[in-house]
């Protein structure tokens, strides 16, 4: 009876000691690992709504970037990290969903591995080639590449961008050359370069490269013309299906304290709400996707039968 009842006093303890950290936290700076290199669209939407968590939380959320591997170095190193919300990954679809279906050897599951927070925003990608480039619409690209078969390059920094390279390959009937990177910003600096000939990039940096005068924007990858850039034309304006958007969620390790989950995804939720951050996700021509834990669990779900599906359709070989 004894054994029982102190048994009984522990547990309450742990428990009573749990929600008085969840109701503390929190009560340090918080790490966002950033599967991306600075500059990169997923570190940009980090800092913006890193810097309003700050705010409405009164601690640092201090952006961490571990490029490498498509994502899955940074996801990993959070799959990996104590569960107690101070360790947190600010990942594009690239780590928690695409990566399934292209890399052979997943160093984890997303589905199993990692605690779902919020679900943050999301952004079309744009097919970038120079500015002094001969092909000026995506017609005349598509001619270029057919009189090239193999030899022009696609320079990549996502599971996006290198999805949207492929999946243009097999609708357009061209064949281009796939040159990985650690992130579309040094994708982008070869393509001005002239070490590779075209990118998909994130809204964000097309516009800035865009209105800089070094690259030529020719289309964007979503099923409809960006709000935010609407004399460049859609894809699947050409071809009717064609339809890959990127988008960013905050998760943590497996084991995070419901009460953390729960204090978290709200702050994150008020954040994205916000003026401060729809106003800066528009200039990057981004689109808020406020998301609780189980909507985003849901769609961690089906966004990783869709990127299967993508990567059979584009016939993309998992490396």
């Amino acid at each position: 009876m004894r054994k029982t009842l102190r048994f009984l006093l522990a547990a309450l303890a742990v428990c009573v000691a749990a929600g008085a950290a969840a109701q503390d936290y929190p009560s340090r700076p918080v790490r966002l690992i950033v599967p991306f290199p600075p500059g990169a669209a997923t570190d940009l939407a980090a800092r913006v709504v890193g810097q309003q968590l700050q705010q409405l939380t009164g601690q640092a959320f201090i952006v961490d970037n571990k490029p490498g591997a498509n994502g899955s170095i940074a996801g990993l190193e959070v799959v990996r990290a104590p569960a107690d919300g101070y360790t947190l990954l600010f990942s594009s679809n690239s780590a928690i969903a695409a990566n399934v279906a292209l890399l052979k050897s997943m160093p984890y599951d997303p589905l199993k591995d990692l605690t779902p927070v919020a679900g943050v925003g999301e952004n079309p990608l744009v097919l970038m080639v120079r500015a002094d480039s001969p092909a000026h619409s995506l017609k005349d690209f598509v001619e270029l590449a057919r009189r090239q078969p193999g030899k022009l390059s696609a320079g990549y920094g996502s599971s996006s961008s290198q999805v949207c390279a492929a999946m243009l390959d097999r609708v357009a009937a061209t064949d281009t050359l796939p040159v990985p990177y650690k992130g579309i910003p040094l994708a982008l600096a070869d393509v001005i370069g002239g070490t590779v000939d075209f990118a998909f990039a994130d809204m964000g940096n097309a516009i800035a490269q865009a209105k800089g005068g070094k690259l030529r924007a020719l289309a964007v990858t979503t099923a409809q013309r960006s709000p935010v850039m609407p004399d460049w034309p859609a894809i699947a304006e050409t071809y009717p299906g064609y339809s890959i958007k990127g988008w960013f969620a905050i998760v943590g390790p497996v084991g995070l304290p419901k009460a953390v989950v729960d204090k978290l995804s709200a702050e994150t939720l008020k954040a994205v709400a916000g003026r401060e951050v729809k106003e800066r996700f528009a200039t990057l021509g981004m689109a808020p996707m406020p998301m609780n834990p189980a909507q985003l669990r849901d769609y961690m779900v089906s966004e990783v039968a869709n990127w299967k599906r993508l990567v059979a359709e584009a016939k993309v070989q998992p490396e």
